[in-house]
């Protein structure tokens, strides 16, 4: 099947035609939705939607705050390039398990909170297990988060397999892993993990998104659009 002709490929395609090419926003209140975010199920249905935030399996331990739906939420010029993404990863045999999109504010001082409550380390073993809580904050956890300007994407890649299900790539750690295994070019992973992690930086480099290099699976797409605007709108 041509993914081309797909409806929900083309609806996004002619939904976004008009705004992928945007240089500047537009003045915005942050409480409030502005119009140019896009749902991203709508433009990449067939995409894996687990948004870790929505749930209580995280690091924190419980859903967060600003999450009320299972929902991924990005900025005009990320969102059309996301769907370049998708459309190069599928046409490989690969499609995107998306873990967090735009993140309200709200959500970035729910995570504030919890690292400065230094007795709650229910989830040490499986999030951080190399590192104290209080070495989280700067690197990890910071007050500000590029995800709440609506265009920085936490993701990773599976595998389609022959009887429809999907595989994620084994990356050398899971998501929200907190240790330096996850960090871009960690020295401990093997051939085939660094090579997974290559192939998701080349398909999201050759649209315009940039690794952080101390989460394989967060990227920013540059420049934002929003450069000095951290949203707060609820996830819904």
């Amino acid at each position: 099947m041509n993914v081309r002709t797909t409806a929900g490929y083309v609806a996004g395609a002619l939904l976004l035609s008009a705004c992928a090419s945007q240089t500047e926003a537009p003045a915005t209140d942050p409480s409030q939705q502005p119009a140019d975010f896009y749902d991203m199920a709508q433009l990449i249905p067939k995409a894996e939607f687990h948004i870790a935030y929505f749930g209580p399996y995280n690091f924190v331990g419980t859903k967060v705050d600003g999450y009320e739906a299972n929902k991924c939420f990005l900025q005009a010029n990320a969102a059309s390039a996301l769907q370049r993404v998708w459309q190069a990863a599928w046409q490989q045999g690969y499609n995107l398990r998306i873990f967090d999109c735009y993140r309200p504010q709200r959500a970035v001082d729910h995570f504030v909170r919890w690292s400065q409550d230094l007795a709650d380390t229910r989830t040490k073993d499986e999030f951080y297990p190399n590192l104290g809580k209080d070495q989280l904050v700067g690197q990890y956890i910071a007050a500000r988060s590029g995800h709440s300007r609506g265009s920085t994407v936490d993701l990773t890649l599976t595998r389609r397999l022959s009887q429809g299900s999907y595989q994620a790539l084994d990356m050398g750690s899971p998501f929200d892993l907190f240790d330096p295994v996850s960090n871009v070019d960690d020295p401990g992973i093997s051939p085939e993990q660094r090579a997974n992690r290559q192939l998701l930086i080349d398909l999201m480099a050759a649209e315009g998104f940039a690794v952080y290099s101390m989460e394989w699976w967060h990227f920013t797409h540059l420049p934002p659009a929003y450069p000095d605007t951290y949203f707060d709108f609820v996830v819904r």
